[in-house]
């Protein structure tokens, strides 16, 4: 009989919500089978206080999300790759059901080329889950469960195989769609991606432009993100969607001028290494509802 998945998890932290933590590493010890080993990642900040087991890395500084995980990442060896697959966790969310990491190792054993799950976020008091944290632009009914071309950053599980072929996620990024380019990176080796409803993370509503620099690294990474991953006829055309999909939700003009200085930004300062997606992989993302280019 084949050995069961080993999982791990990484949560990252400013050390600013220890109640809301202490919560999150208590739901993942509830979990059925195995024992998930987590690893704390402290963003600037000492982290001590946790319950016995857990491990934590401190660094000097917030050195954003995705270097962030991908610290975590690495304390799972090279690449992640003392464990099976990684969830990656919110420290503000709870897993809301004891079952999660067993549905977990279920559908990375029942599919050997799935390559990532994106949970469904729910609110603690209301249960409803945001249009924006289902990730297809069908997202009317969050209950559906379905193949997807992204997923939800704090609120995933990786196979590890993925971080070896692909990478981890995109340091410079610091905040914002280095989600998608990881996605992109991992749909081109063949990968697949699921969005599960059954899988839940609760998490407070909360609004996405909460962040100081939300609307500069939106357009920055937007604009990063095509560089890197997009065949070259594709670039302006996605850009210019974007370009029209902002004007259209009408941002106030503090917000504006900051979309623009990130777009500029996104054009002028280097964006890491590219790797063009192939045509097929194009036509992957086609068929399962998200064009590359919207």
């Amino acid at each position: 009989m084949a050995e069961p998945m080993k999982l791990g998890a990484v949560v990252i932290t400013m050390g600013n919500r220890p109640d809301d933590l202490r919560a999150l590493l208590d739901s993942v010890a509830r979990q059925d089978g195995e024992r998930v080993e987590v690893v704390v990642v402290g963003q600037g900040v000492e982290i001590t206080g946790l319950p016995e087991g857990v491990r934590t890395v401190s660094l000097p500084e917030n050195v954003g999300i995705p270097a962030g995980r991908n610290v975590g990442i690495e304390a799972f060896g090279p690449g992640g790759t003392d464990v099976d697959a990684l969830l990656f966790l919110d420290d503000d969310g709870l897993l809301a059901n004891g079952d999660t990491a067993e549905l977990v190792r279920q559908a990375f054993t029942a599919d050997p080329k799935l390559g990532i799950i994106s949970f469904r976020i729910a609110d603690p008091e209301t249960g409803l889950t945001q249009r924006r944290h289902v990730p297809r632009l069908r997202a009317s009914d969050p209950m559906r469960s379905s193949r997807v071309t992204t997923f939800l950053g704090g609120a995933n599980a990786v196979r590890t195989k993925v971080f070896a072929e692909v990478g981890g996620l995109p340091d410079a990024f610091f905040y914002a769609h280095e989600e998608t380019d990881l996605a992109w990176r991992a749909l081109d080796a063949d990968w697949m991606i699921d969005y599960r409803s059954d899988m839940v993370l609760l998490h407070p509503t909360t609004p996405p432009s909460r962040h100081a620099t939300y609307h500069f690294n939106v357009a920055r990474n937007r604009v990063w993100l095509a560089r890197r991953n997009l065949p070259a006829p594709l670039v302006p055309v996605y850009l210019g969607v974007w370009l029209l999909l902002t004007l259209a939700r009408r941002p106030s003009v503090s917000a504006l001028k900051a979309w623009f200085g990130g777009f500029r930004e996104g054009w002028t300062a280097p964006c890491g290494p590219r790797h063009p997606m192939r045509w097929r992989t194009v036509w992957r993302l086609t068929r399962l509802g998200r064009p590359p280019v919207v």
